[in-house]
């Protein structure tokens, strides 16, 4: 609860005096916070559909063109996934407490980190447009980027979920399978944070950049995220202010 003076007045025997307006804090954001932060989750989700695909497409390296459709894609939805993470703060401000802080914190990381080993995957095709190399296999850039895509990544958003769900409990911003499924993806993705241990072959599906621990688990908290933008813009528990 807020309190703030709007103006004075005069009041009995000439005295002067403040009158003060109480607000209730606003916990989800104004309307243009839950749209853009909504809208930007949705398009996240919608654009992984398309996105995710494409890791799938052949069986051996990839054509430059591929890896280049895929890594523009990948940008667009990062950077809608930033807009997201920040608009996520102001919406479960201020009920959410330090774990709204944490969620965005480490959604923009996770954001970086996606967006960085983009760019060392778009760098191989890059150099070889014969499509003679995959990015996901070939070359040193290839062994390292396994740990971006994989543990760091399932570390970060594992981070992100729990502690949107904790938010979510506190501020009653966004209904409650949010944080019951939040939770359940979290600890999915930090079953695959061991897969740094399980080799660099991409047909397994365990591996450090397997199928299974880096694009198929990827896509789905992508989805997830749009799922959650959906509840976002439909769950608006804003409260009037009053005087």
């Amino acid at each position: 609860m807020r309190t703030r003076p709007i103006g004075r007045s005069a009041g009995p025997g000439g005295g002067v005096t403040i009158d003060v307006m109480t607000t209730t804090d606003v916990i989800t954001g104004t309307d243009t916070d839950r749209w853009l932060t909504g809208g930007c989750a949705v398009l996240v989700g919608a654009l992984s559909v398309v996105m995710v695909p494409l890791y799938f497409i052949y069986s051996g390296a990839p054509p430059a063109s591929n890896v280049l459709a895929r890594d523009l894609i990948t940008v667009v939805v990062f950077t809608l996934f930033l807009v997201w993470a920040t608009g996520l703060r102001r919406l479960l401000a201020p009920g959410g407490g330090p774990a709204a802080d944490i969620a965005a914190a480490c959604g923009q990381v996770y954001a970086a980190v996606t967006l960085v080993s983009a760019s060392l995957e778009a760098g191989v095709a890059l150099e070889y447009p014969d499509g003679s190399k995959d990015p996901t296999v070939d070359g040193p850039l290839a062994n390292g980027m396994a740990l971006l895509h994989g543990p760091i990544a399932r570390l970060l958003i594992a981070t992100v979920l729990i502690a949107l769900a904790i938010a979510v409990h506190h501020s009653k911003v966004l209904p409650h399978w949010v944080r019951t499924g939040s939770v359940l993806l979290a600890i999915v993705n930090l079953a695959f944070v061991p897969s740094l241990f399980f080799g660099t072959d991409p047909a397994n599906f365990y591996a450090a950049n397997g199928w299974g621990s880096t694009a198929t688990i990827g896509g789905i908290d992508m989805m997830w995220i749009g799922a959650i933008g959906i509840a976002t813009l439909r769950h608006d528990k804003r409260k009037a202010a009053t005087r």
